[in-house]
């Protein structure tokens, strides 16, 4: 089948929108390395734009009506954003849902030592990666540690240019003929990712002399010590601002454009649209990369628990008009999709691949080989889906996540399914997926944002 390539189709006033998106998103980026600074932001730009906290309405027993805008926040590290149509709200809405958590590595609650004259702290890796990528080169520090009288630090320590930064150490190929001979997976043993923090001792101090200048040095420039290290979320990224990438600038790589990519358009396309007849809903969740599990996880019931709390103030407080709502909802799962890279060619099925610079994706179904843990659209909503993007002139591809024997991936649609709605996964091709450095092409991240707009909008009437 012939695909269309999405650059083809811009004129100059198109290509300055692609780029001053491509621009905003890299800001995006550099500002949310961790799932509560990617929260941070999506309130600021929600409350510019009018949206109002569920909690300050809850507590004021305001009713809900057609042309509200609210956000709902959990935990500091998901948010849920909804804009009430005109339809009744059982009707279902159209709902965008991506997760704003990236594969890192995580410090360790008891972290901290000392061997050689050298200070670590010991790490645990989160998600999917490739450890051997994430040695010998330049690392920050973001997050949060709370201590033990509630105060919460804000931790951000190596993305500004006069900060230091850090890293995890590498042998040298002089000495590493056994470590060659290892497989790839184990190269770099998990627990051989700890973190050089330092090596200057205290004067005087012959024994952990190192362990306690740093400690001295946190208390002063950063107000917490070692112990407070036990009530902490640290992540360790890479260092480093997103940046254009190729002589044409028509490609970006940054850090954790699995899926904040997904949810910056997401956000973008949500807070793009204003007066709507089915009531829209944009998701960004945690947790994913590691099987959207715990509180903040979509497994969790924050989201229920948020429509629930909507439908109370909007006269309908019981359960079968929550059922009901999510039921008749459908949803886009944005998450991306593996790009086809021709270096890497045997991963492929070409026919079913996802190629850079063609435009949004789908994926009718995730999974693994057998489809195993897999949302698998039905052809009446993909018949739809594909409606509405030709409606709206959305350059658009289908895609597998690689061959079938090979392996595969899943996102949270499975999850959203299990209310009985229509789900699709969709979203931005990505080379180096789950890399510290990825690569997406600007042209997919518009068409992308194009397509979020238009599903919003869709309703029976129009489409």
């Amino acid at each position: 089948m012939e695909r269309t390539y999405a650059w083809h189709k811009y004129d100059e006033n198109t290509l300055q929108e692609v780029f001053a998106l491509g621009d905003s998103y890299r800001e995006f980026l550099d500002n949310g390395k961790t799932e509560r600074e990617c929260v941070v932001q999506s309130v600021a730009a929600a409350e510019a734009k009018g949206y109002v906290d569920l909690r300050d309405i809850i507590k004021s027993n305001t009713p809900i009506k057609a042309g509200d805008k609210i956000y709902y926040t959990h935990m500091d590290k998901s948010i849920a954003l909804f804009n009430i149509g005109t339809d009744d709200i059982e009707l279902g809405m159209n709902i965008l849902g991506a997760h704003i958590d990236a594969p890192r590595i995580d410090v360790k609650q008891n972290p901290q030592y000392e061997d050689s004259n050298l200070l670590f702290w010991d790490t645990h890796y989160y998600g999917g990666i490739k450890k051997y990528q994430w040695v010998a080169m330049p690392l920050a520090i973001h997050g949060v540690v709370v201590k033990t009288d509630g105060t919460r630090i804000e931790v951000n320590i190596g993305d500004n240019e006069n900060d230091p930064v850090f890293c995890i150490t590498d042998l040298l190929p002089h000495l590493g003929q056994e470590q060659m001979q290892k497989k790839a997976a184990n190269v770099i043993e998990g627990e051989s990712l700890d973190l050089l923090i330092g090596s200057q001792p205290k004067k005087g101090e012959e024994k952990e002399g190192v362990s306690k200048f740093i400690n001295e040095l946190l208390e002063k420039q950063y107000g917490f010590v070692e112990k407070d290290l036990l009530s902490a979320e640290l992540e360790i990224v890479p260092a480093g601002k997103a940046r254009d990438m190729g002589f044409d600038r028509s490609m970006i790589i940054a850090y954790g454009q699995d899926d904040r990519v997904c949810s910056y358009t997401s956000l973008v396309a949500m807070l793009e649209v204003d007066t709507v007849k089915r009531t829209t809903c944009c998701l960004l969740v945690d947790k994913e990369e590691i099987g959207s599990v715990g509180a903040t996880g979509m497994q969790s019931r924050f989201f229920e628990n948020a429509v629930a709390e909507i439908l109370t103030l909007m006269g309908k407080p019981n359960s079968v008009s929550v059922r009901r709502t999510l039921e008749n909802s459908r949803m886009l799962s944005s998450d991306v999709s593996a790009g086809y890279d021709p270096l890497y060619a045997s991963a492929y099925e070409k026919k079913n691949a996802s190629f850079l610079g063609m435009g949004v994706v789908f994926n009718k179904f995730t999974g693994s080989r057998g489809k195993s843990g897999s949302n698998d659209a039905n052809a009446e909503y993909m018949g739809f889906i594909r409606r509405v993007m030709e409606a709206n002139d959305v350059t658009y591809q289908t895609a597998e996540l690689g061959r079938v024997d090979l392996g595969g991936g899943g996102t949270i649609a499975y999850i959203m399914a299990l209310y009985g709605m229509n789900v699709i996964d969709c979203g931005v091709a990505v080379l180096s997926m789950h890399a510290p450095w990825e690569v997406t092409s600007k042209a997919d991240i518009y068409e992308t944002k194009r397509c979020y707009v238009a599903f919003l909008t869709a309703d029976d009437e129009t489409i």
